[in-house]
């Protein structure tokens, strides 16, 4: 089982913004002293969640630089944000620059605010997104000699007379991993050879305290669909090494006692940034064009920390991940630095870092 750290700290201002990049930085370069396997990174807008999440693609290529050894992925870009020439473009360049250790996780989206600010209608987020993949393929496939490629699919358009450059790293292109909540998602991953994201939760219910079941059914699905394509075993093995589980908050010390008293601070000072960011949200979601479906639950009860959080003593984080390694799950992400990134934070987000490579990851090796 790999272990990779998901960087999803917030800033809750401008003059907080520069500090928290070189932190994570810092928190980076230290997971991959520490034998870590891959940084992910969100894809996020405007609302603080990550100063540089609102270009991910950027500083994954500054960590490849000085991480080479390590793996980069995303979680999740949301595919109808972005224009599909600028997409592709990206991908394959930080493709080549990390000679294809690149997962690039891709999903819909889930906030009005962010496709208020690039023109995207909510109620059409998902179709912009599926439309924006299918052009992707085209777009990658493309040689010089080829036919134009015109589209126009919700706020972007374009025409593509030549390829896209560079060409990619990674034998067609770098691997993508869907979120396995929907079976066209699984369907896509599977059929493709790539790994997928599986969820602890099924919609529309956000959260619960038997995360195990959710994964379990989701991930069942993912593999079937996967063992049906036809894939040689190094394909399959590969999709599964990297298949994801993702926590949102680990938090790990010397007791079960301390990590839950250290959870609670961590959550409570999450919530207040989340709940100051809804402001904002609830201002973008004044029309039906761009009303959310679904509500998160508060963070500090059971049933956001049963689906979201991985707390305790190494060996109570050891017992409960044990059945995710039988289940079959590659990768372990986790959230080591969530909510505003205060020197406290920052602390138990070493800590965690230390007690994880020293206690936990050896004992799934």
């Amino acid at each position: 089982m790999r272990f990779s750290v998901f960087l999803n700290a917030r800033s809750m201002s401008p003059q907080e913004d520069r500090g928290l990049i070189q932190d994570l930085t810092a928190h980076a370069t230290s997971a991959a002293a520490q034998g870590f396997d891959a940084i992910f990174m969100p894809d996020h807008h405007f609302n603080g969640y990550m100063p540089v999440a609102s270009d991910s693609f950027m500083f994954a290529s500054y960590l490849a630089a000085k991480l080479p050894q390590m793996h980069f992925g995303f979680s999740v870009v949301s595919v109808p944000l972005h224009h599909p020439i600028r997409f592709v473009e990206r991908i394959n360049i930080l493709d080549q620059l990390t000679d294809g250790k690149l997962l690039v996780g891709v999903g819909s989206g889930t906030t009005p605010e962010e496709m208020i600010g690039f023109g995207v209608d909510y109620r059409d987020a998902g179709a912009v997104s599926d439309r924006n993949l299918e052009l992707a393929e085209q777009l990658w496939a493309k040689a010089m000699e080829d036919p134009a490629i015109d589209f126009e699919n919700g706020p972007h358009k374009g025409r593509v007379l030549q390829r896209i450059a560079p060409a990619p790293y990674s034998k067609g292109h770098a691997r993508l991993m869907p979120v396995a909540m929907k079976e066209a998602s699984s369907r896509r991953a599977a059929a493709n050879g790539w790994p997928a994201f599986i969820p602890a939760f099924t919609p529309p219910k956000i959260g619960g305290t038997e995360p195990f079941t959710h994964v379990k059914k989701w991930f069942d699905i993912y593999k079937g669909f996967l063992m049906e394509a036809g894939h040689s075993d190094e394909i399959v093995r590969s999709a599964l090494d990297w298949t994801t589980h993702t926590y949102q908050v680990v938090h790990i010390a010397e007791t079960d006692e301390q990590a839950r008293e250290e959870l609670e601070v961590i959550l409570r000072s999450y919530q207040d940034a989340v709940e100051r960011e809804a402001e904002f949200n609830n201002r973008a979601e004044a029309d039906s064009a761009n009303k959310k479906t679904d509500r998160t639950p508060n963070a500090l009860t059971d049933d956001w920390i049963g689906t979201w959080c991985l707390y305790g003593s190494p060996e109570t984080v050891i017992e409960h991940l044990k059945p995710y390694q039988e289940l079959g799950i590659g990768n372990i992400l986790c959230g080591t630095t969530t909510g505003p990134l205060t020197q406290q934070r920052l602390a138990y987000g070493e800590q965690t870092l230390r007690l994880l490579s020293q206690h936990v990851m050896p004992a799934f090796k």
